[in-house]
């Protein structure tokens, strides 16, 4: 009989083997197989947990998702006010466990897949969804709903594509540089559009509302 959580940690580290064999293969020449031997199990066992690679794939997303969130909440927990709290997400989605090589390298597979793959397009939805609205709740503090709207869009690209540039560079993830980009964004933005929101209300503009 298998040992009690035997199954729980041996997903999890096909989960871990997934992440560490894309890194080092690319996602298009890595198999189940190769994901199997690093993780320690047989394929066969691989195949009968996820099922595909594709969903194997979307089952290490979906970790990673997971694992995202929970250091985003963490940082939530902590800010006080809506600034702090978007600087928490920024710093949260460059978490030194998420923005390193063998991660960046699997969330540029992640949206790959996500153009092909039901199943991995859902995962991406779902954060892609929380990011803007999470943006956009907060930066509702500086401006009025339709230009945080526009506000939380453009901190989300500018947070999604540091990571694909990240993803196609030689050289090693660069943290610090990354917050400071977005977070440089974010300021241009609050500084360009603050004061609009009480000036709406001011002339009985339908944005007030």
């Amino acid at each position: 009989m298998p040992k009690v959580g035997m199954e729980v940690i041996r997903r999890k580290s096909l989960i871990e083997a997934t992440v560490d064999a894309i890194h080092e293969k690319g996602f298009c020449d890595v198999t189940v197989a190769q994901i199997a031997k690093k993780a320690g199990v047989s394929p066969a066992l691989a195949h009968h947990y996820f099922g595909s690679k594709d969903q194997l794939l979307a089952a290490t997303m979906g970790q990673l998702l997971r694992d995202l969130s929970d250091g985003i909440r963490q940082r939530l927990a902590k800010a006080k006010t809506p600034r702090e709290r978007i600087s928490a997400i920024i710093d949260g989605n460059f978490s030194p466990a998420q923005f390193r090589p063998s991660v960046i390298a699997a969330w540029l597979a992640f949206y790959t897949q996500a153009r092909t793959t039901r199943s991995s397009q859902r995962v991406l939805t779902i954060y892609s969804a929380r990011l803007r609205s999470n943006l956009t709740y907060n930066l509702r503090a500086f401006m009025p709903r339709e230009l945080a709207l526009i506000a939380a869009e453009g901190t989300a690209s500018m947070i999604d594509g540091v990571w694909i540039r990240q993803a196609l560079s030689d050289g090693p993830s660069d943290r610090e540089t990354a917050i400071a980009m977005v977070e440089d964004y974010v300021e241009t933005q609050i500084r360009l559009h603050a004061g609009k929101d009480a000036a709406a209300g001011a002339t009985g503009s339908p944005k007030s509302q």
